[in-house]
Order: structure tokens, then sequence, then C-alpha cells
């Protein structure tokens, strides 16, 4: 089987482009597939005030202010287009504005010159230098920023069940690690009665191996007793035959008979046959 490729598997927000490269927009559960854009009337509004209250596409604040859990940078900047009705942000950065004002008045700009995509005004022109920002932003600073003592004092709301999912989590946490102290626990114990049976079964071994090597001594110096007689009597017959074979007239009887008398001897010794 191939290996896997994991880089593979990483949700892409584009079909082109560079590959396995997470994006701010990218799904943790869908693969190439953007979160829904889909806002309500309630996040709406919260949006309106956490962009007067932080700024204009200071997105990182509004993220950790928590007054939009599961809402991205992206979403954001897609609901700020739709709110301010252009699809430049890039004069109003930064600026404490309420993003209603611009858009009501983007959507009585009419002309011929005037091209929209999804009901936001495009830029038809070149590229807008620094310079040109710059001084737009200064202007709409002066013409459309909320005072610091409005936008400082806005609230923004927290998540209403924070405090019982923290405490809920805190619970579970808790009965979890309960459980894994626990079960370590069971282990533990289960593993000093495993090296207790192994410790009495090596004491054991050496018992019974003691017990083998003294049985078997004895055996052997058993058999040597009893194998001595017989080695005895075996070289008591090799001596008699030694002596006896050392011995002409015992060991050869028919030695110093003559020739007649021998073959008598041979006559007498053979069986006898009656017809």
């Amino acid at each position: 089987m191939p290996p896997i490729n994991e880089d593979a598997y990483r949700p892409q927000s584009m079909p082109t482009g560079p590959r396995n490269v997470l994006r701010s927009n990218d799904s943790a559960s869908l693969w190439n597939c953007t979160l829904s854009p889909g806002w309500s009337e309630e996040e709406n509004e919260i949006f309106r005030k956490a962009l007067m209250k932080f700024g204009i596409g200071n997105w990182a604040k509004i993220i950790e202010s928590e007054c939009l859990p599961g809402k991205t940078n992206a979403q954001m900047n897609l609901q700020l287009q739709r709110m301010l009705g252009q699809q430049s942000t890039a004069e109003f950065g930064g600026l404490h504005i309420d993003p209603l004002v611009i858009g009501e008045k983007n959507a009585k700009i009419q002309g011929p010159h005037i091209k929209r995509k999804n009901n936001c005004i495009v830029n038809t022109g070149g590229r807008p230098l620094r310079e040109e920002i710059k001084a737009r932003i200064a202007k709409n600073k002066e013409l459309y920023e909320e005072p610091e003592e409005v936008w400082s004092k806005i609230e923004l709301p927290k998540p209403q069940d924070k405090i019982f999912n923290n405490t809920l989590l805190n619970t579970i946490n808790k009965t979890v690690l309960n459980a894994k102290k626990e079960e370590l626990r069971r282990l533990q114990e289960e593993l000093r009665r495993v090296q207790e049976e192994i410790s009495l079964l090596k004491s054991n071994n050496v018992k019974e191996d003691e017990l083998l090597s003294n049985m078997t001594l004895f055996s052997i110096e058993e058999s040597e007793d009893l194998e001595l007689p017989l080695v005895k009597k075996k070289s008591e017959v090799s001596v008699t035959r030694k002596k006896a074979t050392n011995n002409d007239n015992s060991y050869h009887p028919t030695k110093h008979l003559s020739k007649t008398s021998f073959l008598q001897h041979r006559n007498d010794s053979l069986p006898k046959f009656s017809v």
C-alpha cells in the first residue's frame, strides 16, 4: 500500500494556486469549502458595534473579544464590504466609524461610471497609491469617525453560556483525570502482582534445579556403586583368560598330542549319525 500524504488532505479555500496552504477562511471540518457566510440580524448588529469599538479591519481584537464566536476574519471582511456597499475597505482602515452610514451613502450613488458587483461598488480605475489612501483615510476620519467618548463606552455581549461551559469543562476534566488516576492505580497493582508471580516462579525454578541436580548426582553415584562388582568380575575374567592364555597346557589341551591321537580325538568329538 503506498504511503498516505497527509498534506494532500489539508483544506484549501481555492482550487488553484499554491497548494497545501491553510487560509483563514478554511473550515476545520470541510475540505475545499469556505464557511457559510450567513449572518443573522443579531450578529450583524454585534459586528457593527465591534467595528465602531475596535476600528475597521481590526479583526484580531474582535476575535479576542469573543463577541462573535466562530466567525473568521475572511467572513468579517466580506460582511464589512456588504455593510459599506463597496469592495475596497482600505480608505477606512483603523477608523472607528459606523459602516452603515457609509453603506447608506454608497447606495445613493448612481451614474454610468459606477459599477457594482454583488451590490458593492468596485474600483474601475488603477490601483491607488499609498499617499492617496492616507489622504482618503484622513478625510473619512474627519467626516465619519465617532468621538472616542462614544466608541470607547460601547459594550459587546459575551457568550451567555461561557461560565457554564467553563464549569462543565472543568467538571469533565476532573472526572477524566480521576478515571485516569484510577486506571493507573489498577495497572500499577496488576504490575506488582505479576512481578511477585515472576519472582515466585524464579525461586521455584531454582529449587527444582537444585533438586534435579541432587537427584542426578545421587543416581550417578548409585550407578557407579552397582557397576563396580561387575567391573571387578570382568577384570577377574580377563585376568584369568590372560593367565590361561599364557598357560599352554590348560589353554591348548591337544597341542602335545601326536597326529594319530589328534585325529582320533577329533573323530571322537564329531557327532555320530546312524544310517
